[in-house]
């Protein structure tokens, strides 16, 4: 199965999931979780949110977690085995577009970062809300790329790039800004949305994070950027890092809604 544009491997989500852990709680607390309850993850990855769903939900619940990606359900299930949650935690390779679950089967579902990678977000919301049971909460975080920028004194440089971060490079970039109209489109009540800014004071983060050394290398190719432009900005950003002035900020939207 091909990877999606956008992708990043375990490592990267682990230290990118750190940053977020405010956002994350918030998350978990939309999804009203009672013990017993079933629970659903859409792009679990390597069982970032699935492990401490798990405790949410205790041994009398369930937990399943999906990624189209064997390898991070690999990850995904080692460490559920560490944590000693596995027999009520399960994580299964499946398409977002067609979830291989029964109607009304979770309490609640959420999904984190992975509506920004997804050609047809609409068909994969009517997916989640579809598994989720009548009066269950449905929340999706999702970065709205338009919202990103880097500090720089080259503003014609750093808009290009920041442009490029949000598409192409990715296939649903600004999809933050869209989970408002989707949930409402797609017959969702009780609607609250929570805007998160994010702050990014290293470089090689931010590299990692948004994979610049692919982004740069496309542009380079489709002539966005010229050589001496790219030399100029990692230099320019590297001497930014360096005296300790390096400066990124870009807003991540926490949408939740209750299926009928």
């Amino acid at each position: 199965m091909p990877l999606p544009k956008g992708y990043i491997d375990s490592d990267a989500l682990d230290k990118i999931a750190e940053l977020l852990g405010d956002i994350k709680q918030s998350s978990y607390a939309a999804m009203d979780i009672q013990p017993s309850h079933k629970v659903f993850d859409l792009g679990c990855g390597p069982g970032t949110d699935t492990i401490p769903l798990a405790s949410l939900v205790g041994r009398e619940g369930l937990v399943v977690g999906v990624d189209y990606d064997a390898d991070m359900l690999v990850h995904a299930q080692q460490r559920a085995e560490q944590a000693g949650v596995a027999t009520w935690v399960r994580h299964e390779q499946a398409d977002a577009m067609a979830l291989p679950f029964a109607d009304n089967y979770f309490d609640s579902a959420r999904s984190e970062r992975v509506f920004q990678h997804l050609p047809e977000p609409t068909q994969a919301l009517s997916e989640l809300v579809r598994v989720t049971k009548p009066q269950g909460w449905v929340v999706i975080i999702d970065p709205d790329w338009g919202s990103f920028s880097i500090d720089s004194e080259d503003t014609d440089i750093e808009r290009r790039i920041a442009r490029y971060a949000a598409s192409p490079a990715l296939n649903n970039g600004y999809s933050g800004r869209t989970l408002n109209r989707l949930f409402k489109q797609q017959g969702l009540t009780d609607i609250r949305v929570q805007t998160f800014p994010v702050t990014v004071t290293s470089n090689a983060f931010l590299r990692l994070s948004i994979q610049a050394d692919r982004n740069e290398q496309a542009m380079l190719e489709a002539g966005l950027l010229s050589p001496e432009e790219l030399q100029q900005w990692r230099s320019s950003q590297a001497q930014a890092d360096a005296e300790g002035v390096y400066f990124a900020a870009v807003n991540i939207i926490l949408c939740v809604g209750r299926k009928p």
